[in-house]
């Protein structure tokens, strides 16, 4: 690991956000505002951003729009853990405009879509 000593040793970018690709910006910011509460920062035709607990996520409008293929192509996707048991934050999520994934590769984490097909995991194994 490296750290910084002064001004000059600055790493040379920094870490903001995390955007997810979408159709329709508003429809997934709500979507993970409702699952992950938080604070909505700006909304645009093209753009919301929305800080959650831990990071600013943006989703952003991007046409054509596909969805990811999961499984089949190699994607980044968010790591969430409940605040209660896993049945029960699922559930929450399905309520909110996430489907189940179709293939559930491990019995300690569920995978599920959100409203714009990216895959995402809840699971109560944290590091």
């Amino acid at each position: 690991m490296t750290t910084s000593d002064g001004p000059g040793d600055a790493p040379p970018a920094r870490f903001v956000a995390v955007s997810l690709d979408c159709a329709d910006p508003g429809v997934l910011a709500d979507f993970y505002l409702t699952l992950l509460g938080g604070e909505e920062l700006w909304r645009s035709p093209g753009s919301v951003g929305f800080q959650v607990p831990g990071i600013t996520l943006v989703a952003q409008r991007v046409t054509p729009y596909r969805p990811p293929a999961w499984p089949g192509s190699p994607v980044v996707h968010l790591d969430l853990t409940p605040a209660g048991d896993l049945a029960t934050a699922v559930a929450r999520a399905i309520d909110a405009g996430a489907v189940l994934a179709n293939l559930q590769p491990d019995p300690r984490w569920r995978v599920l879509l959100d409203p714009a097909g990216h895959p995402f995991c809840l699971t109560t194994i944290t590091p």
